[in-house]
């Protein structure tokens, strides 16, 4: 990873964590993938590896968004299409659904507490697709008519919404 992009990784831990909890209920051949916030792609590489039909990457960082790219290349993965873009200005223009969205935001994104709702709101969720919202401790999203489960894996907090209905 270059040295200074405006990243905070997920640890290795709890993507390992993360991608555990996903196998069990994901057939990846079939699955569509949004990666939003996707920084240094590590999510999205993720995905590919573990066969997903096609992933979208987005990031309003274009050296983020640059090196998604070359990694993209580089590893041959055809299925990894990455886009610049400002998330929030492009969820209402997408105009497909995916089966994962997965979206990590900068911690202190003004949105961050919004983004649920404008993701589901747009359509943007497949019918028994999951969301998955890396954020910080002190949100606490277990209120959200979607949200059916938490998870921590050290400092790293997911919560999972699936329109409503928990699987």
């Amino acid at each position: 990873m270059p040295a200074g992009l405006p990243v905070r990784p997920t640890t290795d831990f709890a993507k390992e964590a993360l991608f555990n909890v996903l196998q069990n209920h994901l057939d990846w051949e079939q699955t569509r993938v949004l990666d939003l916030f996707c920084g240094t792609g590590s999510l999205s590489v993720e995905c590919c590896s573990r066969g997903a039909a096609s992933v979208l990457a987005i990031d309003q960082n274009k050296r983020c968004v640059a090196f998604v790219k070359s990694l993209a290349k580089q590893l041959h993965l055809p299925n990894l299409e990455v886009r610049q873009a400002d998330v929030f200005s492009a969820l209402p223009r997408l105009g497909i659904a995916f089966d994962l969205i997965i979206a990590d935001p900068p911690y202190a994104h003004d949105h961050l507490l919004r983004l649920p709702n404008l993701i589901l709101e747009a359509g943007l969720l497949v019918k028994d697709g999951f969301l998955v919202l890396e954020h910080p401790a002190e949100h606490d999203f277990s209120q959200h008519p979607a949200f059916f489960q938490h998870r921590r894996y050290g400092h790293v907090n997911f919560s999972f919404f699936q329109d409503g209905h928990a699987p």
